[in-house]
């Protein structure tokens, strides 16, 4: 839901008793570069600065598509201090952590683009500079804001070493990785990672975004932005299919996985292809134990932005009760021109059970808040 939107729903909102939120995406970023110096060796500070990123995307310095410039953010989330949206903890703290009473937010870092750095030790130093600095800038000044040890899947090694190395404080409540990486996200190569994550009881967060040099519809290069935010959904849906067929939660039965920013409204279509593909082409996967919707049901999780609203309430309130109420997060995608207000978020009547579940609930027993 676009923040433009809310004048009009604020005259039907209703009083309700205020519940505290757990906002599981929201994005903090950096005031420049140099915020990262203290936490970089000197080598790849002045790598850094002369020579940026090496991206597998053909533009300098951002993505294939407009939105990216500037930040893709609402033009309310400028802080008057100056530097981009999300830069300012005082100013999120009192537009968004203040303001909506949130309880717990899950940070979210896009900057730098960590997964999709062509040279890897850069790459490994960049994710383990992000890391400390989530802890240094945010969730020390200000424990409502949870980190997410983000990691680089196509260094497998250097992904699991960061991984231990920040586990060990036991202050990141995530491992973070990209849905567009190299390859599917079930082949065997990212496994190491799943491995300690299910160890470590670590949840699994894939969020949107990143490049791994592929086009990211599986039709080719879109012509129009409006295409490219379109194809999140398709890849976190070729994704979660990856995963499943593949028998990542077959043989990891206790990792638990999270889709951030891709909605939820194409889940239901497909695990209904896969259940019936399953069902024709069972002996080419004899490692499936069950049917793929079970394992959906069982080991994945959904953040609810951006929430799909068809004209007929009735339609969205199907798909909450097909994907299960106890599988969805809430996420506002906070500073983002897509920003969910959690006081509008759902124009389907939702129980005060079923809000409390999504909008806090489901999210403090998956992290363990």
């Amino acid at each position: 839901m676009n923040v433009i939107d809310r004048p009009l729903l604020e005259q039907q909102a209703s009083a309700k008793s205020r519940l505290r939120i757990i906002d599981c995406d929201v994005h903090p970023s950096l005031h420049s570069r140099a915020d990262l110096n203290p936490f970089l060796p000197k080598r790849w500070q002045e790598h850094l600065k002369t020579y940026g990123d090496h991206l597998r995307t053909p533009y300098i310095g951002t993505t294939p598509y407009p939105r990216s410039s500037p930040l893709i953010a609402r033009r309310d989330a400028w802080p008057p201090t100056g530097g981009p949206p999300g830069s300012d903890l005082e100013f999120m703290q009192k537009q968004h952590l203040d303001a909506l009473d949130i309880e717990f937010g899950i940070l979210q870092v896009l900057d730098l683009f960590i997964f999709s750095q062509q040279n890897l030790d850069f790459g490994a130093a960049i994710q383990r500079a992000v890391n400390d600095w989530q802890l240094a800038q945010w969730s020390d000044r200000d424990p409502r804001l949870k980190a997410s040890i983000l990691v680089g899947q196509d260094d497998t090694v250097a992904a699991v070493a960061e991984i231990e190395r920040c586990a060990k404080t036991g202050r990141y409540v995530q491992i973070n990785v990209s849905p567009r990486a190299n390859e599917p996200l079930g082949r065997h190569r990212y496994w190491p990672i799943y491995a300690r994550a299910e160890e470590l009881g670590l949840p699994l967060g894939i969020h949107v975004g990143g490049y791994g040099g592929h086009a990211p519809s599986g039709g080719g290069w879109p012509s129009f932005y409006t295409e490219e935010h379109q194809s999140n959904a398709h890849t976190v849906a070729a994704q979660l299919s990856s995963l499943v067929i593949e028998g990542v939660p077959e043989r990891f039965p206790k990792l638990r996985v999270v889709f951030i920013e891709g909605g939820f409204g194409w889940i239901p279509p497909t695990t209904w292809r896969m259940d019936q593909h399953f069902e024709r082409f069972r002996d080419e996967v004899p490692h499936l134990k069950r049917r793929p919707s079970e394992y959906v049901r069982e080991h994945f999780w959904f953040t609810t932005q951006p929430i799909d609203e068809p004209d007929n309430a009735a339609h969205l309130r199907s798909v909450i009760d097909w994907v299960g109420v106890d599988r969805l997060l809430f996420s506002s995608d906070y500073p983002h021109w897509d920003f969910d207000d959690p006081r509008f978020a759902f124009k389907t009547p939702l129980t005060e059970t079923e809000r409390g579940k999504i909008f806090n609930g489901n999210a403090r027993a998956l992290y363990k808040l």
